[in-house]
């Protein structure tokens, strides 16, 4: 076997990632848009990210050294967590004491296999609390597609929204 088939993609590795998580889910789906499109709504934290994550208010970046970042995100429920992590072209996990983010993104051949993760962490453990957490992830998934759908946004061949 040579490096090239030991490689897994970041979809494969999310899964990996969900799988050492007790109470994690994974949601996936095929959105019919290019990953640069994809990517630069779900990889843009303090913009695109807030729009389609059900629960995030705002999420402000604090810090970056490469793929390495430091974020300040806040619910729209009031909560805050100072999230640590990777955040590359196609990959993103954050943790805080309290909470996991985890997307990924892959090419499909002109549409892009997305796949999301995440919710409120068990303190000290590798777990999350699955109440919820689902549909939570699924809601997120349709506001995604919605987004990179609707005539004038990302993801179309309209303007961008202003």
């Amino acid at each position: 076997m040579n490096g090239e088939e030991a490689m897994i993609d970041d979809v494969r590795r999310l899964r990996v990632m969900g799988a050492g998580v007790r109470g994690a889910r994974i949601v996936e789906r095929v959105l019919p848009a290019p990953l640069d499109v994809v990517w630069a709504v779900m990889g843009d934290l303090e913009g695109g990210f807030g729009s389609f994550q059900p629960d995030m208010r705002s999420v402000r970046v604090l810090r970056r050294d490469g793929d390495r970042v430091e974020a300040l995100a806040r619910s729209r429920y009031g909560f805050r967590a100072r999230l640590h992590g990777v955040l590359r072209p196609g990959w993103c996990w954050l943790q805080s004491r309290f909470l996991v983010i985890g997307m990924a993104a892959v090419d499909e051949g002109g549409s892009t296999r997305v796949a999301l993760t995440g919710g409120v962490r068990v303190p000290g453990r590798a777990a999350l609390v699955p109440f919820g957490t689902r549909r939570e992830l699924e809601q997120a998934m349709a506001r995604l597609a919605e987004r990179l759908t609707r005539p004038g946004s990302a993801g179309t061949d309209g303007p961008p929204p202003g």
